[in-house]
């Protein structure tokens, strides 16, 4: 049993569905703690709010029919263009159909493994960059494991999604994404309570700011690769020449800018939350920390981590994919039911809300065992067999899973890897980050923790 210097943080959920003005006030501050305790027990979950159906789906076979079996009755619906749709127009995450299919075959050669095998070099070398900024900092300095781990992503973003490293001003941009999220939440409720597209909200004005913004910055990088083009080796350059395999088609300036921006934005903030929750729980069970440190150790033979070591650090990615069960990036899917349709004998129709609570999947009473104690064991092989693939779903399931999970995850055992050998990482006493949903699940604070050097011998 593994001993622990706190209780993971936990979203308490309320016994009761919340009366309507509270449940718009939560979902404004933090949606996640709107969902009531029968989303952590229950197959299926059912609310109406003014006239609006919205079902939550949990048990694993009917995910499945939602994300899988039965995926065309369902679309991304109305939160979903109306929260992202704005700055990342008909891209691969926002658009359906005929249009989603063509874009999903045309990127889908880039993500191949051992595409991604090849910008391992890269993904190391920006957490070496980390690792030496930070030894350079005083003994015991503390640091936002979040923001530090935000700027690593994107700075591997920018060694292998960018031809070049381009003039683009990453704390900027970082600022900008940041922003932009913060607006989702105003967006969940108004379409909860069936307000129309054009209804104003508070910072309106700066979220189409930063939107703006964004999207100005990837049209100069697009404009700077045609006239400075790299290796070739990058995400760019291949989605500059993507190509559908069955019909033909490439994308359009637009489509580049889109795709871009989604891989850009879900390429560094996923991961870099994934990374700031490992670290987290790494800091609360010191003796799951020695055994990762142990595994880099006897992988890399005391030496520099390199690209042939990555995918031998198996404990290591066990201890990432349960940080990702405890807090998951994506944390909540959204269908919208496209005709009538029956789910484990509850009618839903058309327009329905489906909301699938990733976060409460995964730490649902019925699909794992004490569910919100952190076990890295649970994804030992044999255990990860026997267990329903829909009941874990840090990337999604079905046709449309991330595309960009293979590289999500090598680029996080990578950094986890370079880094955790280097420091001892202390929570800063008293501290307890919230988990709070902004399409991604973020502490709501930051993640402030001291860090000192280790020696080499260490």
């Amino acid at each position: 049993m593994l001993t622990q210097t706190a209780r993971p943080a936990r979203i308490e959920p309320p016994d009761r569905p919340l009366p309507l003005f509270r449940l718009l006030r939560t979902i404004v501050d933090n949606p996640v703690r709107a969902w009531p305790r029968a989303l952590y027990r229950d197959r299926l979950y059912r609310s109406h709010v003014l006239g609006r159906d919205n079902v939550y789906v949990m048990a694993p076979d009917l995910i499945r029919t939602v994300l899988l079996d039965d995926a065309d009755s369902f679309e991304k619906g109305e939160i979903a263009r109306r929260a992202l749709g704005p700055a990342l127009g008909d891209s691969i995450l926002i658009a359906d159909g005929s249009r989603w299919r063509w874009q999903r075959r045309a990127v889908a050669a880039i993500f191949r493994q051992e595409r991604i095998r090849n910008f391992l070099p890269a993904m190391i070398a920006s957490a070496e960059r980390t690792r030496d900024r930070w030894q350079a900092l005083p003994p015991g300095a503390e640091i936002d494991v979040a923001h530090e781990m935000t700027q690593t992503t994107f700075d591997i973003i920018l060694s292998t999604m960018l031809p070049g490293r381009g003039s683009i001003d990453s704390e900027l941009m970082e600022r900008s994404v940041t922003a932009y999220l913060e607006s989702t939440s105003w967006v969940i409720a108004l379409v909860t309570i069936g307000a129309p597209s054009w209804t104003p909200f508070p910072g309106i004005l700066r979220t189409h700011r930063n939107r703006k913004r964004l999207h100005a910055m990837l049209e100069s990088l697009i404009d700077e690769a045609g006239r400075t083009p790299g290796d070739g080796n990058d995400l760019l350059t291949h989605l500059l020449k993507a190509t559908d395999p069955e019909t033909g088609r490439t994308m359009n300036a637009n489509d580049v800018r889109n795709n871009l921006l989604t891989f850009v934005t879900a390429g560094h903030e996923t991961t870099a939350l994934a990374l700031t929750w490992t670290f987290y729980l790494l800091s609360l069970y010191p003796e799951v920390a020695q055994q990762v440190k142990a595994e880099i150790a006897a992988v890399t033979g005391g030496g520099a981590v390199r690209p042939e070591h990555v995918e031998a650090l198996v404990f290591t990615t066990q201890v990432i994919q349960e940080a990702m069960r405890l807090y998951p990036p994506a944390a909540l899917i959204v269908r919208e039911a496209r005709r009538d349709l029956d789910l484990d004998g509850a009618q839903v129709r058309a327009g329905s809300t489906i909301y699938i609570p990733v976060y409460a999947v995964h730490r649902h009473e019925t699909l794992w065992s004490e569910p919100d104690r952190f076990d890295p064991s649970r994804f030992a092989p044999e255990a990860a067999k026997a267990r329903d693939r829909f009941s874990y779903l840090p990337f999604g399931a079905g046709p449309r899973i991330c595309v960009g999970q293979g590289f999500a995850l090598l680029e996080a055992v990578t950094v986890l890897a370079t880094l955790l050998p280097s420091f001892q990482f202390q929570l800063r006493p008293g501290y307890a980050p919230e988990p709070r949903l902004r399409v991604t699940l973020r502490p709501a604070a930051g993640m402030p923790m001291r860090i000192t050097p280790l020696r080499s011998d260490a």
